[in-house]
């Protein structure tokens, strides 16, 4: 763990190689890796972009939040995941530990209920779509998981035997098990199917090789050309990994669901703002209708905290009919 803490980058590279540097060596994701970058960025043009951020510290980093909180109006998340990237620039990059206080104008935390649909709408929706989309949809729905969960499934995280769908590193790190839908069981083998025939072709042209760990790879050289580590949405052309540099076949874009989840939204005139984790609301708020314990929610859900979870007794449907005192 020491090793991990005080591992320095190449200081001969420019400071914002020496950033992605660290981050890979942490193992970071490449969306996390962006948008640090991006904060970073940001960061050190707001103070003129020619003073290196180890000259500044407590000060300078209040007065760009601040800012953030003030004039940009950005919400209190994206306050906070701004601070986490400086930090990490302080910390782990520069090794220069912040140690007084960082107390900027908060950014404003606004707590609004999520949006549910009902379950009819919810299943007239869902028939408003077509294709690959649709069933993703499904899955969201039927499973609860984020968009980014249910795009980034591979083939080993399916068990038709148990109904179950194994989520593995889902938000905050965490792995678990949630419910696969059985109407939609046909469906996903013969999605399975498809990626087969796919991943078949990819290996006899000389591809095949799918996105993996780097840990996981250096230790199984051959895990990234198997099939069970192959994505179950994979995309329709192959791509070069940003990061080795390998041409191989990606993942779908998350865009292409939610432009159609919001397009099925307004074929069905609906109002309200709805999203692709507008079905994962629902799910959860349908279950506890349906008499689900809310701790089995919660974990199906991959909530820590149970106050997470207890929002959607606010937006269910409660009929005070079928209470007996």
């Amino acid at each position: 763990m020491d090793s991990e803490r005080n591992f320095q980058p190449d200081r001969n590279l420019r400071l914002m190689d020496q950033v992605r540097q660290v981050l890979r060596y942490h193992h970071y994701r490449y969306r996390t890796e962006q948008t640090y970058c991006k904060w970073i960025l940001r960061y050190i043009r707001h103070h003129g972009g020619k003073t290196h951020p180890k000259t500044m510290g407590k000060t300078e980093i209040e007065s760009f939040l601040s800012h953030l909180a003030v004039r940009e109006r950005v919400s209190a998340s994206t306050q906070r995941q701004a601070l986490n990237a400086i930090m990490f620039l302080y910390r782990k990059v520069l090794g220069k530990d912040i140690r007084e206080k960082i107390a900027p104008i908060k950014a404003r935390r606004r707590k609004r209920p999520p949006v549910v649909l009902a379950q009819r709408q919810v299943h007239e929706m869902l028939n408003h779509m077509h294709g690959i989309h649709k069933l993703m949809a499904q899955l969201i729905y039927g499973s609860g998981l984020r968009l980014m969960e249910c795009i980034r499934l591979r083939i080993q995280n399916l068990d038709f035997e148990m109904n179950r769908i194994r989520v593995i590193d889902g938000k905050g790190g965490k792995d678990r098990d949630t419910l696969m839908p059985r109407s939609l069981t046909p469906e996903l083998h013969e999605q399975v199917a498809k990626v087969r025939k796919m991943h078949d072709q990819d290996i006899t042209q000389g591809y095949g090789s799918v996105y993996i760990p780097e840990a996981l790879r250096r230790k199984y050289p051959n895990a990234c050309r198997e099939f069970r580590w192959q994505y179950l949405f994979p995309a329709k052309k192959l791509s070069i990994d940003p990061r080795s540099h390998t041409r191989q076949r990606h993942h779908v874009l998350e865009s292409g669901l939610q432009k159609a989840v919001k397009r099925a939204a307004d074929d069905m005139g609906v109002l309200k703002r709805v999203g692709c984790h507008t079905l994962r609301h629902c799910f959860a708020t349908h279950a506890l209708e349906n008499g689900c314990n809310i701790r089995i929610v919660q974990e199906l859900m991959g909530h820590t905290d149970i106050r997470t979870t207890e929002v959607y007794l606010h937006v269910m449907d409660k009929s005070l009919a079928d209470v007996e005192s």
